[in-house]
């Protein structure tokens, strides 16, 4: 089946916006220093979940990271060895754990976001001239639109 000209265009935009996606988040977790710490992105980014909705159930952490049960808990696993979280019962139903975050776990969270913004204005200042500051609004705004699209409810 033959694809329209529109489509293949499409194809071929979104290859290069998952390529340069892909390019500028390596690129940030180098220039914030995550990979010194030792953790691999999906534990940063369930640590980064246990920082901001802390304290939390493991199945919530499923739910945020779109993950399954069972990755989440490999990831506290290690994360809980490296002492930046910690489990409790949760008060009003003692089977259910809660996870909370080690004040060290703030921090490096802190640290790396910081890196990264601190990394991407850098860039921005040495590589988007003014008069593309309107271009780069717009950018971030298609961008955002993308994220958010729901396409299960636009199929309907």
């Amino acid at each position: 089946m033959n694809k329209s000209p529109e489509s293949q265009e499409s194809t071929a935009t979104a290859q290069r916006l998952n390529d340069a996606i892909k390019r500028l988040r390596a690129r940030m977790r180098t220039e914030s220093g995550q990979h010194a710490t030792g953790l691999s992105a999906t534990q940063l980014g369930v640590l980064a979940s246990v920082v901001r909705e802390g304290p939390v159930t493991a199945a919530r952490l499923s739910s945020i990271e779109h993950v399954s049960g069972q990755a989440i808990a490999q990831s506290l696993a290690v994360l809980k060895a490296a002492g930046l979280v910690h489990s409790e019962a949760d008060p009003k139903d003692g089977r259910k754990k809660l996870m909370s975050a080690d004040d060290s776990a703030t921090e490096l969270i802190d640290k790396l976001l910081t890196g990264r913004a601190a990394y991407l204005a850098r860039a921005i200042d040495q590589v988007v001239a003014p008069h593309e500051r309107k271009d780069m609004d717009k950018a971030i705004e298609l961008l955002e639109r993308l994220a958010d699209a729901d396409l299960n409810e636009a199929a309907i």
